[in-house]
């Protein structure tokens, strides 16, 4: 299974409301939030919460189908009573280790939202004198 996209729905969640044009007052506020350990404890408890949930669904029924089509594919030697954690390997710390990514991940998310906070000015002036340099650069191609 892979974890990286697992660790970083909470973030894509977080991030998604967020316009295209968010202004230092969004980004500091999202790097508040995530920085937050209570907003931390939150994303990790509901991400290790889905993957359980996750992990308990049964898989039984879809092997059987699979197996009907294909009679020779592994799905034939599934259980008709398996879950997805059986058949992915079920690992009784793996939701502490997930919960701990989540939280180690929010952090670093909160430290780079703060960084683009801090850059933000900066970058608006350079986008700004760039695209006045352009201006210049074409109306003096056009004489």
């Amino acid at each position: 299974m892979c974890r990286l996209p697992l660790i970083a729905l909470p973030l894509l969640a977080l991030a998604a409301p967020l316009p295209a044009s968010a202004g230092e007052g969004s980004l500091g506020d999202a790097a508040a939030t995530l920085s937050d350990p209570a907003a931390q404890d939150r994303m990790a408890d509901t991400v290790a919460a889905l993957v359980g949930a996750l992990m308990q669904m049964p898989v039984g029924p879809l092997a059987e189908a699979v197996a009907r089509i294909d009679p020779e594919s592994d799905a034939a030697y599934i259980p008709p009573d398996a879950t997805l954690g059986e058949i992915a390997g079920s690992d009784p710390d793996y939701g502490e280790r997930l919960g701990d990514d989540v939280r180690a991940g929010t952090r670093m998310a909160g430290s780079m939202a703060a960084a683009l906070a801090a850059y933000a000015p900066v970058l608006k002036d350079m986008a700004r004198d760039m695209a006045a340099q352009w201006e210049r650069e074409r109306a003096s191609a056009r004489r």
